[in-house]
């Protein structure tokens, strides 16, 4: 069975980065009829908080992401040092003495030689342990790479291969003995029999350094598939925007969320970025094959973009939670008659004002105007009154086209633009239409 996770810090709002990490995750294991679970990794104590948590779960709610598991990476302590002692006894970690300007000096004299910042394994030298284990020095812990080559076929990116000689041996525990995030990821990988690991391009290296480990435990190696980062509309990193893209602000900001996991499933791949209805349709779908090599533009006007195109697409029975009733007017018809002028769900209000009033008229032909109100027909009235009647008006007026269609529009709505007449006048009704044509507010 196709076992995955997410694995997001509780140091920050979720942003559309993450989510879209969520995403991908939670679609694979739906479509392979798998397992999704979720991972907290709170072993940063400093900066994780329980509202940030709290807030993970809230956001993974709202785009419908459910979860077949959870657990806290704080309350996996144990398990961290059962394997940290099991690499020890193997003699794949060894305790490192240099102070961060220290490591800092070495890197900036790599650099100046042009060459790559590769930690030299000063403290595996006897004279330098001893010495700095003579100063007092805490030992901070590093894994010992085999400095050989490592491949995997990624789902995305094909055949990979790096080098381990080109990397620095990573840190697994600090001075004050605290687990880095590496030893933990693969420890919990193991013992939640993670068949894929499936996350950002930036981790290539990462996995390099993690199959080593997967390996010197014993344990199976999972399948890997790194997808191209998110980046703004000119390829600019999304780093300095996160405040804005936040899954709490796109949601505050009224945007659906089958529009966020629409855009977000779609972009950088082979399909079209249209709206889709249900997760269980995007899921369907998901094709590892079908994401691109290359980074995926998010663009807040396209998923502004998107949004009103599933609205468009929705029928009332998705939204009658959420949109209020108006008194005696069917909610289907009032649905149908406003949501092709949506952007978002919040513009309901304005468009409920059209039928319920108050609207200020704009009277641009006042006796065109007059003339109308004075032929509207008796109700009932439907969708085919408005074409009876301003036939009669343009019989009457000689009026044609723009002259015609035009005035009575502003007059009935006080809007250049707005919802197609022919469904709008049988909600706002002869009392207010009449009053509109002429010129009371109402």
């Amino acid at each position: 069975m196709v076992v995955v996770r997410f694995a997001p810090s509780p140091t920050g709002l979720l942003h559309v980065g993450n989510a879209r990490t969520a995403l991908l995750n939670w679609l694979f294991a739906k479509k392979m009829g798998g397992k999704f679970l979720l991972r907290i990794d709170d072993t940063d104590a400093a900066r994780s908080t329980k509202a940030f948590e709290e807030a993970i779960y809230r956001d993974l709610d709202w785009l419908g992401l459910t979860h077949d598991g959870t657990d806290r990476q704080i309350n996996r302590l144990a398990v961290y040092s059962t394997a940290f002692y099991k690499l020890q006894a193997a003699g794949r970690v060894y305790p490192c003495f240099e102070t961060e300007a220290e490591l800092e000096r070495q890197r900036s004299l790599l650099a100046a030689r042009r060459l790559p910042p590769v930690y030299n394994r000063a403290s595996l030298e006897p004279a330098n342990k001893a010495k700095w284990e003579a100063e007092g020095r805490k030992p901070h812990w590093r894994f010992k790479l085999s400095r050989s080559k490592v491949s995997w076929t990624d789902l995305v990116r094909g055949p990979v291969e790096i080098d381990t000689a080109t990397m620095s041996d990573p840190v697994l525990v600090r001075e004050d003995g605290a687990f880095l995030y590496t030893l933990p990821s693969v420890a919990d990988d193991i013992d939640m029999a993670i068949t894929h690991v499936v996350r950002g391009e930036d981790h290539v290296t990462n996995t390099a350094a993690q199959i080593e480990i997967f390996e010197a435990l014993g344990g199976p190696v999972p399948k890997f598939a790194h997808f191209p980062l998110l980046v703004g509309a000119s390829g600019e990193a999304l780093s300095k925007r996160l405040g804005s893209l936040s899954l709490e602000s796109l949601r505050e900001d009224g945007v659906e969320p089958m529009a966020v996991a629409s855009y977000l499933a779609k972009i950088g791949t082979s399909d079209s970025v249209e709206p889709r209805q249900s997760l269980g349709e995007l899921a369907g779908e998901f094709d590892f094959a079908k994401i691109g090599r290359a980074p995926a533009h998010f663009v807040p006007e396209e998923l502004t973009a998107l949004n009103a195109k599933l609205l468009h697409l929705l029928p009332y029975s998705a939204v009658a939670a959420r949109v209020p009733p108006l008194s005696g007017i069917p909610g289907e018809a009032f649905w149908d008659a406003i949501k092709a002028n949506l952007t978002k769900l919040g513009d309901v209000a304005a468009m409920a004002r059209l039928v319920t009033g108050p609207v200020t008229p704009v009277i641009e032909d006042a006796a065109l105007a007059a003339t109308a109100a004075a032929l509207l027909p008796p109700e009932p009235w439907d969708e085919g009154t408005w074409g009876l009647w301003t036939k009669a008006v343009s019989a009457e007026t000689g009026a044609k086209g723009r002259g015609l269609f035009h005035p009575l529009r502003l007059a009935l709505t006080g809007l250049e633009h707005g919802p197609e007449l022919k469904k709008l006048l049988p909600l706002i009704g002869r009392d207010r239409s009449v009053a509109r044509l002429k010129g009371e507010t109402a």
